[in-house]
C-alpha cells in the first residue's frame, strides 16, 4: 500500500509540475502561434521571454505588485515583437535573421538593465490551492497551480474562437494564407502581421512573468533556458491550433517535472538526463513529425517554413 501511496504522490508531482513548468510554454506559444497564423516566424522569443522575465521581475520589485509587473513584463515583451514586425514589413528583410538578431538583443538588454535585480526578491504571482480537500501536504503542495494558468486556458480558448469566429481572426487567416486575397479585400498585410506580431509578444510576455515571478520566482541570466525556442517547436508540434499548444504545453512541463518528481521519492540516478527531457522531447517530436507530406500540415501558406 505504501508502494501505491509513493507513486501516487509520484503522479501528483509530475501533474502539479506540468502545470507549474508548463505555464510560461503555454503563453509563449500561444503568441507565436497568434504570429504565424498571419503568415510571419518570431525566433525571437527567447529574447522577448528572457526580457519580459527581467522587466516583470524588476516591475514587481519596484512596484510590490507582481500583477504590475505581469504587466510590464505583458508591454515589454509587445515591445520587442513590435521592433520584429515593423523591421521584417521592410523590402528584403528576412523573418528567420531577423528573429535571430532580437533574441541576441532581448538577451543582451535583459542581462544589462538586470544585473542589479538578480539579488532582491519580488512580490510573487499568487497560488491556487486546487488540494484544500487533501490532508496531505504533499497533494496540497502537488495541487497548489500558478494563478496564471487558468488566465492561459482560457486565452487559448478565446484565441480559438477568434481564429475561427471573428472577422479579425479571418483578416489575421488570410495574411497568413493569402496575401493576394488579403490585398485584393483591401487589407494591408504588413499592418496585419506587425498587429499581430505584437499581440503575439504581449502573450509571450506573459510567459516570461510566470518564470520570474512564480517558478523558479527569481531574476537570474539562466532564467529561461531555451524556452522560447522550444515553444517554436512546439506550435510546429500543434499544427498553429491555440488548444493543442495548452496540450502540448502540458506535456512538455511534465517531462520537465519528471526529474523532481523521481528525485522526491529517492529515484536520484539518472537526474541530470531526466533534466534533459524537455529537450530530447523536442527533437523527437520534430523528427517523428518531419513526414513527407505530414511534415507541415495545417501551416499557414505564406509562413517562411511552409515554402
Amino acid at each position: 500500500m505504501s508502494d501505491v501511496m509513493l507513486w501516487t504522490d509520484v503522479l501528483l508531482a509530475i501533474l502539479g509540475g506540468a502545470i507549474r513548468v508548463g505555464t510560461p510554454f503555454l503563453f509563449v506559444s500561444l503568441g507565436e502561434c497568434l504570429t504565424e497564423k498571419s503568415g510571419r516566424v518570431n525566433l525571437g522569443l527567447e529574447g522577448v521571454l528572457v526580457l519580459s522575465a527581467m522587466a516583470g521581475f524588476g516591475g514587481s520589485y519596484l512596484t510590490g505588485s507582481a500583477w504590475l509587473g505581469v504587466g510590464m513584463a505583458a508591454l515589454s515583451g509587445a515591445l520587442l515583437a513590435s521592433l520584429h514586425g515593423w523591421l521584417c514589413a521592410l523590402p528584403r528583410v528576412n523573418d528567420i535573421a531577423t528573429g535571430i538578431a532580437l533574441m541576441l538583443l532581448g538577451v543582451g538588454l535583459a542581462f544589462y538593465l538586470g544585473k542589479d535585480l538578480i539579488q532582491p526578491q519580488a512580490s510573487q504571482i499568487p497560488s491556487i490551492p486546487l488540494g484544500w480537500w487533501s490532508d496531505s501536504p504533499q497533494v496540497q503542495t502537488a495541487l497548489r497551480i500558478n494563478a496564471l494558468f487558468p488566465i492561459g486556458v482560457v486565452l487559448a480558448m478565446a484565441l480559438t474562437w477568434m481564429l475561427a469566429h471573428t472577422r479579425w481572426g479571418l483578416i489575421v487567416r488570410m495574411a497568413g494564407d493569402s496575401t493576394d486575397a488579403a490585398r485584393a479585400l483591401g487589407y494591408s498585410v504588413n499592418t496585419v502581421r506587425v498587429v499581430a506580431t505584437m499581440a503575439g509578444g504581449f502573450v509571450a510576455g506573459i510567459g516570461g512573468a510566470s518564470l520570474s515571478l512564480y517558478y523558479p520566482g527569481s531574476w537570474n541570466e539562466g532564467l529561461s533556458s531555451g524556452q522560447g525556442l522550444i515553444a517554436v517547436a512546439l506550435v510546429i508540434f500543434a499544427r498553429w491550433r491555440p488548444m493543442q499548444c495548452l496540450w502540448a504545453s502540458l506535456l512538455f512541463g511534465g517531462a520537465g517535472a519528471l526529474g523532481p518528481a523521481l528525485q522526491s521519492v529517492g529515484v536520484s540516478a539518472g537526474y541530470h538526463l531526466f533534466n534533459a527531457m524537455p529537450y530530447a522531447l523536442t527533437l523527437l517530436i520534430l523528427v517523428w513529425s518531419c513526414k513527407p507530406k505530414q511534415a507541415l500540415k495545417g501551416a499557414p501558406a505564406e509562413l517562411k517554413l511552409a515554402r
